[in-house]
């Protein structure tokens, strides 16, 4: 044992080693989320409510004046109607299905009253253990039953079972295709065919990224180029789904030259690339590319969500450094405040990040199979519980659209850049607060002198939109917020003709006095359409006057086309 190594805490190296691939056994086990968050917050609300008998004495007469709803008619007797679109069907008005149904609202009700508003909580652990309670809650839900929604029985009649049977038959392919691990049924739908179609060519390759510029479709451009900064998360087209709804396409039609990030898909060999390495050769490699072959000075930049994050911290750096490269920046759904991050925040503790990075240091890489499991949770009723029902008890299965397909195309996150960016941006909110250091020092939104340009969508459960609006009041510069109707993904990809869009805008100069996001909302009223020409007026409002066309890649400059678009980093798996 003499040649035994010791780490900084004193204790064994083989100890650690120990102890993290046991936690990373555990990880496994539960997909990644901490057992001891819910066990401690668990604790905390008994203890406090062991010792609170008036919480005690209104949850007892609560459950007394439930239980005698239920028995002089039900909720719409006596409560607001039901609006739960777990039981809009006419059919759970009848008996005894009613019943069943109000019975099971009163009781989420009651547990909902129960694990909140505890003098002395915790207010992490509140929030952590009202929502475990609303996913245990959810699973006994009576619409989950075959036996007690009404609707499942009607179509069994109807159908004489085949609805259970082709049930059956979708969930053994499911099954199949989880253990196989097998790519999802896209349908008609293939990546280079009629998704991520728009014509252009690789002009730039580093590690991590592929860089496609796109071909114009009009006589004369903005001399200013337009660099989008996709997630590293996701499959860049996203933005440039089909002819129909693509963003990029949109845009290089209102005459811009567009560049797009296309991620490398990482795996184990890439387990100790940080942030730093993915903006030297992401956005910071892009950018150099984009001015050697155009010859602009300046670059409009667009971030998509974490894209949007690691763009504002490039942004961040580069004011530091009074380098004025950028024309203006735009955020779509991108959070650089990570202090309310809505129910997203109850997976990152510093219990969680621990496990996460055990887990990813096991493998040296994050699966998105094992990243879905916190989203798929903050939707459990639309992602998991209505599919359940459609899919495998009444029989139906969606035809694949070109979203789902998307969604279904995972990628990976590195070790090393996943715990940096759970870390320090979302556990520990350093950009947010000026302690984020970046090569040597730190940086300060407050910097930024370029105009912003931000997009929040109103039901986004991954970047909400009021974390969004954050940016007008950690910067010092003129922004402009865009409130769009839709999600995460949805709400961007909102074309121009998308029935029942709508959205509101606002500009705030420097200094102009600061409103907070609920004051915002109630100032503005919305106004129909999609958001998209706003923001290209914008752009356009920002630019110079259209010029002669640029080039496609330069080979004198050192950036020749290496091949069509989509390129080849889309198609890892």
């Amino acid at each position: 044992m003499s040649d035994m190594k010791w780490n900084a805490e004193g204790v064994p190296a083989y100890g650690q080693a120990l102890d993290r691939a046991a936690r990373a056994t555990i990880a496994g086990m539960t997909r990644g989320l901490a057992p001891s968050v819910l066990a401690t917050a668990t604790l905390d609300w008994m203890m406090h409510l062991a010792a609170a008998p008036g919480k005690q004495a209104e949850l007892w007469e609560k459950a007394v004046k439930s239980a005698t709803a239920i028995m002089e008619g039900g909720l719409q007797a006596h409560e607001a109607p039901v609006k739960d679109r777990r039981f809009a069907a006419e059919a759970w008005s009848s008996q005894p299905f009613a019943a069943l149904r109000d019975s099971f609202l009163l009781t989420e009700d009651w547990w909902q009253a129960a694990t909140t508003g505890l003098r002395g909580m915790d207010r992490a652990h509140e929030a952590a253990l009202s929502f475990s309670v609303r996913q245990i809650l959810d699973v006994w839900s009576p619409s989950n039953v075959p036996f007690f929604n009404p609707e499942i029985l009607t179509r069994t009649a109807e159908t004489g079972g085949a609805n259970l049977i082709q049930g059956a038959v979708n969930f053994t392919g499911d099954m199949m295709q989880f253990a196989t691990g097998a790519p999802m049924d896209t349908g008609d739908y293939r990546v280079g065919e009629n998704l991520a179609v728009t014509p252009g060519k690789v002009v730039a390759r580093t590690h991590l990224m592929e860089l496609i510029q796109y071909t114009p479709t009009t006589r004369q451009v903005h001399p200013e180029p337009v660099l989008i900064v996709p997630a590293w998360i996701m499959k860049y087209y996203i933005l440039d789904l089909t002819e129909r709804n693509s963003l990029v396409r949109w845009l290089v039609a209102q005459g811009f030259t567009v560049f797009m990030i296309s991620w490398r898909n990482p795996g184990p060999e890439d387990r100790d690339l940080g942030l730093v390495d993915y903006i030297d050769q992401g956005p910071r490699a892009a950018l150099k590319a984009i001015q050697a072959i155009t010859g602009a000075p300046k670059v409009h930049a667009a971030g998509y969500c974490l894209g949007g994050t690691l763009l504002s911290i490039m942004a961040a750096q580069m004011a530091r450094d009074h380098d004025e490269r950028l024309a203006s920046m735009t955020l779509f759904a991108a959070q650089v405040d990570f202090s309310e991050a809505g129910e997203l925040a109850l997976f990152i503790s510093e219990a969680q990040v621990a496990l996460l990075e055990d887990m990813m240091w096991h493998q040296g890489y994050l699966d998105s199979d094992q990243m879905s499991g916190a989203f798929t949770l903050l939707r459990s009723n639309d992602l998991i519980w209505s599919r359940m029902i459609h899919e495998y008890l009444m029989g139906e299965r969606p035809h694949p659209n070109d979203l789902m397909t998307w969604n279904g195309d995972s990628t990976r996150m590195p070790y090393r850049m996943h715990s940096e960016y759970l870390r320090q941006l979302f556990l520990e909110n350093r950009f947010a607060e000026g302690k984020f250091e970046l090569e040597g020092s730190k940086l300060s939104l407050t910097e930024l002198r370029v105009p912003i340009l931000a997009v929040g969508t109103e039901t986004d459960h991954v970047a909400p939109w009021r974390s969004v609006f954050k940016i007008q009041r950690l910067t010092e510069t003129e922004t402009t917020f865009i409130l769009t109707s839709g999600g995460h993904n949805a709400g961007i990809v909102s074309e121009p003709g998308h029935p029942r869009r709508h959205f509101r805008i606002a500009t705030t100069q420097r200094d102009d006095p600061y409103k907070d996001a609920d004051e915002w909302f109630a100032a503005h009223a919305p106004v129909e359409g999609s958001w998209w020409p706003a923001w290209g007026a914008w752009l356009a409002e920002r630019s110079s006057a259209r010029a002669k066309l640029p080039p496609t890649g330069s080979a004198s400059a050192g950036y020749p086309p290496l091949c069509d678009a989509p390129g080849a980093y889309i198609l890892q798996r």
